[in-house]
Protein backbone atom coordinates (compact mmCIF):
# COMPACT_ATOMS: atom_id res chain seq x y z
CA UNK A 1 0.00 0.00 0.00
CA UNK A 2 1.53 3.57 -1.24
CA UNK A 3 1.78 5.59 1.92
CA UNK A 4 1.07 8.47 -0.53
CA UNK A 5 -1.95 7.34 -1.65
CA UNK A 6 -3.54 7.19 1.96
CA UNK A 7 -2.13 10.95 2.12
CA UNK A 8 -4.51 11.84 -0.79
CA UNK A 9 -7.33 9.91 0.71
CA UNK A 10 -6.15 11.97 3.82
CA UNK A 11 -7.26 15.70 2.19
CA UNK A 12 -10.22 14.20 -0.14
CA UNK A 13 -11.73 13.09 3.40
CA UNK A 14 -11.07 16.63 4.70
CA UNK A 15 -11.88 18.09 1.88
CA UNK A 16 -15.69 16.45 1.81
CA UNK A 17 -15.78 16.97 5.58
CA UNK A 18 -15.81 20.93 5.44
CA UNK A 19 -17.00 20.95 1.97
CA UNK A 20 -20.34 18.85 2.58
CA UNK A 21 -22.04 21.07 5.37
CA UNK A 22 -20.54 24.01 4.71
CA UNK A 23 -22.89 25.64 1.85
CA UNK A 24 -19.87 25.88 -0.83
CA UNK A 25 -20.41 22.77 -3.21
CA UNK A 26 -18.65 19.69 -2.02
CA UNK A 27 -18.85 18.21 -5.70
CA UNK A 28 -17.23 21.54 -6.78
CA UNK A 29 -14.08 21.47 -4.28
CA UNK A 30 -13.75 17.67 -5.05
CA UNK A 31 -13.32 18.25 -8.53
CA UNK A 32 -10.99 20.92 -8.05
CA UNK A 33 -8.68 18.66 -5.53
CA UNK A 34 -8.91 16.37 -8.15
CA UNK A 35 -7.22 18.27 -10.81
CA UNK A 36 -4.03 18.34 -8.55
CA UNK A 37 -4.42 15.64 -6.43
CA UNK A 38 -5.38 12.35 -8.23
CA UNK A 39 -6.35 9.03 -6.37
CA UNK A 40 -4.11 6.32 -8.40
CA UNK A 41 -7.20 4.34 -8.92
CA UNK A 42 -9.62 3.25 -11.41
CA UNK A 43 -12.73 5.81 -12.86
CA UNK A 44 -15.09 3.63 -11.89
CA UNK A 45 -13.75 3.45 -8.28
CA UNK A 46 -13.32 7.41 -8.61
CA UNK A 47 -17.05 8.17 -9.43
CA UNK A 48 -17.90 5.69 -6.45
CA UNK A 49 -15.28 7.12 -4.18
CA UNK A 50 -16.71 10.49 -4.97
CA UNK A 51 -20.21 9.65 -3.42
CA UNK A 52 -19.66 7.23 -0.57
CA UNK A 53 -17.24 8.83 1.14
CA UNK A 54 -20.12 11.32 2.06
CA UNK A 55 -21.00 8.31 4.63
CA UNK A 56 -18.38 9.07 7.13
CA UNK A 57 -19.90 13.06 7.14
CA UNK A 58 -23.65 11.10 8.24
CA UNK A 59 -22.24 9.43 10.94
CA UNK A 60 -20.97 13.15 12.05
CA UNK A 61 -25.12 13.90 11.61
CA UNK A 62 -25.94 10.89 13.84
CA UNK A 63 -23.64 11.50 16.24
CA UNK A 64 -24.30 15.28 16.70
CA UNK A 65 -28.54 15.30 16.39
CA UNK A 66 -28.96 11.48 17.84
CA UNK A 67 -31.45 13.01 20.36
CA UNK A 68 -33.23 14.52 17.60
CA UNK A 69 -33.60 12.06 15.45
CA UNK A 70 -33.74 8.87 17.11
CA UNK A 71 -37.40 7.86 18.06
CA UNK A 72 -37.48 5.66 20.87
CA UNK A 73 -36.70 5.92 24.45
CA UNK A 74 -36.24 2.92 26.51
CA UNK A 75 -36.03 5.31 29.57
CA UNK A 76 -39.06 6.79 29.95
CA UNK A 77 -43.02 6.13 29.00
CA UNK A 78 -43.91 6.08 26.38
CA UNK A 79 -41.19 4.32 24.19
CA UNK A 80 -42.00 6.03 20.93
CA UNK A 81 -41.01 9.70 20.53
CA UNK A 82 -44.27 10.76 18.18
CA UNK A 83 -42.51 14.10 17.25
CA UNK A 84 -39.46 12.34 15.77
CA UNK A 85 -41.44 10.34 14.15
CA UNK A 86 -43.43 12.83 12.49
CA UNK A 87 -40.13 14.27 11.17
CA UNK A 88 -38.66 11.60 9.72
CA UNK A 89 -42.24 11.42 7.70
CA UNK A 90 -41.56 14.96 6.79
CA UNK A 91 -37.57 13.97 5.99
CA UNK A 92 -38.80 11.32 3.38
CA UNK A 93 -41.46 13.50 2.13
CA UNK A 94 -38.42 15.94 1.00
CA UNK A 95 -36.76 13.10 -0.28
CA UNK A 96 -39.79 12.07 -2.77
CA UNK A 97 -38.64 14.59 -5.94
CA UNK A 98 -34.86 13.90 -6.02
CA UNK A 99 -35.66 9.93 -5.11
CA UNK A 100 -37.89 10.04 -8.09
CA UNK A 101 -36.17 11.83 -10.67
CA UNK A 102 -32.51 10.68 -9.19
CA UNK A 103 -33.04 7.48 -9.53
CA UNK A 104 -34.66 7.99 -13.31
CA UNK A 105 -31.75 10.47 -14.49
CA UNK A 106 -29.04 9.84 -12.64
CA UNK A 107 -26.35 8.75 -15.22
CA UNK A 108 -28.29 11.58 -17.91
CA UNK A 109 -27.69 13.98 -15.23
CA UNK A 110 -24.04 13.02 -14.79
CA UNK A 111 -23.58 13.12 -18.59
CA UNK A 112 -24.88 16.13 -19.33
CA UNK A 113 -23.60 18.24 -16.30
CA UNK A 114 -20.80 16.53 -14.70
CA UNK A 115 -18.16 18.93 -15.89
CA UNK A 116 -16.59 21.55 -14.46
CA UNK A 117 -17.67 24.61 -16.83
CA UNK A 118 -21.17 23.36 -15.18
CA UNK A 119 -19.96 23.03 -11.89
CA UNK A 120 -18.32 26.89 -11.63
CA UNK A 121 -21.64 28.03 -13.44
CA UNK A 122 -23.70 26.50 -10.56
CA UNK A 123 -21.12 27.53 -7.77
CA UNK A 124 -21.69 31.54 -8.90
CA UNK A 125 -25.24 31.34 -9.56
CA UNK A 126 -26.02 29.99 -6.05
CA UNK A 127 -23.35 32.21 -4.62
CA UNK A 128 -25.53 35.23 -6.18
CA UNK A 129 -28.37 34.05 -4.77
CA UNK A 130 -27.42 33.36 -1.13
CA UNK A 131 -26.71 37.12 -1.30
CA UNK A 132 -30.13 38.01 -2.91
CA UNK A 133 -32.00 35.99 -0.44
CA UNK A 134 -29.95 37.25 2.83
CA UNK A 135 -30.12 41.09 1.69
CA UNK A 136 -34.15 40.53 0.88
CA UNK A 137 -34.36 38.66 4.17
CA UNK A 138 -32.70 41.16 5.90
CA UNK A 139 -35.34 42.92 7.99
CA UNK A 140 -37.98 39.65 7.79
CA UNK A 141 -38.64 37.86 10.72
CA UNK A 142 -39.09 33.99 9.87
CA UNK A 143 -42.65 31.89 10.67
CA UNK A 144 -40.51 28.94 11.02
CA UNK A 145 -37.98 28.85 13.76
CA UNK A 146 -38.03 25.17 14.72
CA UNK A 147 -37.48 21.37 13.13
CA UNK A 148 -41.04 20.75 14.92
CA UNK A 149 -42.55 23.34 13.46
CA UNK A 150 -41.75 22.78 9.33
CA UNK A 151 -45.24 20.91 7.56
CA UNK A 152 -44.81 18.77 5.26
CA UNK A 153 -45.83 21.29 2.59
CA UNK A 154 -42.52 23.00 3.64
CA UNK A 155 -40.84 19.60 3.83
CA UNK A 156 -42.03 19.01 -0.15
CA UNK A 157 -40.84 22.57 -1.23
CA UNK A 158 -37.62 22.18 0.32
CA UNK A 159 -37.20 19.05 -1.72
CA UNK A 160 -38.00 20.57 -4.60
CA UNK A 161 -34.83 22.80 -4.16
CA UNK A 162 -32.63 19.80 -3.16
CA UNK A 163 -33.41 18.18 -6.63
CA UNK A 164 -32.01 21.16 -8.26
CA UNK A 165 -28.82 20.47 -6.55
CA UNK A 166 -29.67 16.54 -7.57
CA UNK A 167 -29.53 17.63 -11.30
CA UNK A 168 -26.72 20.31 -11.21
CA UNK A 169 -23.36 19.59 -9.74
CA UNK A 170 -21.49 22.33 -8.11
CA UNK A 171 -24.90 23.79 -6.65
CA UNK A 172 -24.20 22.16 -3.09
CA UNK A 173 -27.09 20.41 -1.44
CA UNK A 174 -27.07 22.00 1.68
CA UNK A 175 -26.47 25.23 -0.34
CA UNK A 176 -29.87 24.53 -2.36
CA UNK A 177 -32.24 23.44 0.47
CA UNK A 178 -30.91 26.04 2.83
CA UNK A 179 -31.46 29.00 0.46
CA UNK A 180 -34.69 27.44 -0.42
CA UNK A 181 -36.10 27.00 3.24
CA UNK A 182 -34.82 30.74 3.74
CA UNK A 183 -37.06 31.98 0.63
CA UNK A 184 -40.35 29.89 2.67
CA UNK A 185 -39.86 31.55 5.96
CA UNK A 186 -37.71 28.91 7.71
CA UNK A 187 -34.86 30.29 10.17
CA UNK A 188 -31.31 29.77 9.17
CA UNK A 189 -31.12 27.21 11.89
CA UNK A 190 -33.62 25.42 11.68
CA UNK A 191 -33.11 25.31 7.79
CA UNK A 192 -29.40 24.22 8.70
CA UNK A 193 -30.76 21.32 11.00
CA UNK A 194 -33.12 20.42 8.59
CA UNK A 195 -30.74 19.78 5.63
CA UNK A 196 -28.47 18.07 7.66
CA UNK A 197 -31.27 15.50 8.84
CA UNK A 198 -32.44 15.59 5.23
CA UNK A 199 -28.68 14.40 4.25
CA UNK A 200 -29.00 10.99 6.33
CA UNK A 201 -31.48 9.21 3.59
CA UNK A 202 -30.55 11.17 0.73
CA UNK A 203 -26.81 10.46 1.31
CA UNK A 204 -27.09 6.60 2.06
CA UNK A 205 -29.55 6.15 -0.84
CA UNK A 206 -27.03 7.96 -3.26
CA UNK A 207 -24.22 5.82 -1.62
CA UNK A 208 -26.04 2.52 -1.57
CA UNK A 209 -26.58 3.26 -5.53
CA UNK A 210 -23.60 3.92 -6.32
CA UNK A 211 -21.66 0.64 -4.41
CA UNK A 212 -24.56 -1.21 -6.39
CA UNK A 213 -23.19 -0.05 -9.38
CA UNK A 214 -19.27 -0.41 -8.73
CA UNK A 215 -19.84 -3.60 -7.31
CA UNK A 216 -18.20 -4.98 -4.15
CA UNK A 217 -15.26 -6.71 -5.46
CA UNK A 218 -12.99 -4.23 -3.52
CA UNK A 219 -8.99 -4.55 -3.94
CA UNK A 220 -7.45 -3.99 -0.64
CA UNK A 221 -5.75 -0.50 -1.41
CA UNK A 222 -9.54 0.64 -2.70
CA UNK A 223 -10.84 -0.74 0.93
CA UNK A 224 -8.03 1.12 2.63
CA UNK A 225 -8.48 5.03 0.40
CA UNK A 226 -12.27 4.39 0.84
CA UNK A 227 -12.16 3.83 4.87
CA UNK A 228 -9.38 6.40 5.83
CA UNK A 229 -11.38 9.23 3.59
CA UNK A 230 -14.72 8.26 5.43
CA UNK A 231 -12.34 8.04 8.75
CA UNK A 232 -11.60 11.32 8.51
CA UNK A 233 -14.87 13.07 7.01
CA UNK A 234 -16.38 12.23 10.25
CA UNK A 235 -14.07 14.10 12.32
CA UNK A 236 -13.60 16.72 10.24
CA UNK A 237 -17.54 17.30 9.59
CA UNK A 238 -17.88 16.81 13.92
CA UNK A 239 -15.76 20.18 13.95
CA UNK A 240 -17.27 21.52 10.81
CA UNK A 241 -21.50 21.18 12.00
CA UNK A 242 -20.94 22.40 15.44
CA UNK A 243 -18.70 25.22 13.91
CA UNK A 244 -21.75 26.38 11.73
CA UNK A 245 -24.39 25.77 14.15
CA UNK A 246 -22.57 28.25 16.33
CA UNK A 247 -21.44 31.02 13.29
CA UNK A 248 -25.58 31.17 11.98
CA UNK A 249 -27.01 32.28 14.98
CA UNK A 250 -24.81 36.06 15.00
CA UNK A 251 -24.29 35.90 10.86
CA UNK A 252 -25.88 35.13 7.50
CA UNK A 253 -24.39 33.07 4.49
CA UNK A 254 -23.56 36.28 2.55
CA UNK A 255 -19.87 35.24 3.06
CA UNK A 256 -20.26 31.45 1.63
CA UNK A 257 -22.13 33.41 -1.29
CA UNK A 258 -19.17 35.39 -2.00
CA UNK A 259 -16.85 32.68 -1.42
CA UNK A 260 -18.96 30.52 -3.74
CA UNK A 261 -18.17 33.10 -6.66
CA UNK A 262 -14.62 33.56 -6.08
CA UNK A 263 -14.32 29.83 -6.26
CA UNK A 264 -16.31 29.48 -9.40
CA UNK A 265 -14.53 32.03 -10.94
CA UNK A 266 -11.02 30.48 -10.36
CA UNK A 267 -12.23 27.06 -11.57
CA UNK A 268 -13.43 28.84 -14.86
CA UNK A 269 -10.46 30.84 -15.19
CA UNK A 270 -8.40 27.40 -14.38
CA UNK A 271 -10.00 25.45 -17.07
CA UNK A 272 -10.00 28.06 -19.86
CA UNK A 273 -6.29 28.37 -19.17
CA UNK A 274 -5.98 24.13 -19.60
CA UNK A 275 -7.73 24.72 -22.88
CA UNK A 276 -5.59 27.97 -24.31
Amino acid sequence: MDILEIIKAILFGIVEGITEWLPISSTGHMILLNEFVTLNVSEEFWEMFLVVIQLGAILAVVLLFWDKIFPFDFKNKPFIKKDIFTLWFKILTACVPAAVIGLAFDDVFDALFYNPWCVAAALIVFGVAFIVVENHNKNMHPHITSLGEITYKTALMIGVFQLIAAIFPGTSRSGATIIGALLIGVSRTAAAEFTFVLAIPVMLGASLLKLVKFGFAFTGTELTILFVGMAVAFVVSVIVIKFLMGYIKKHDFKVFGWYRIILGIIVLAYFIGMRA
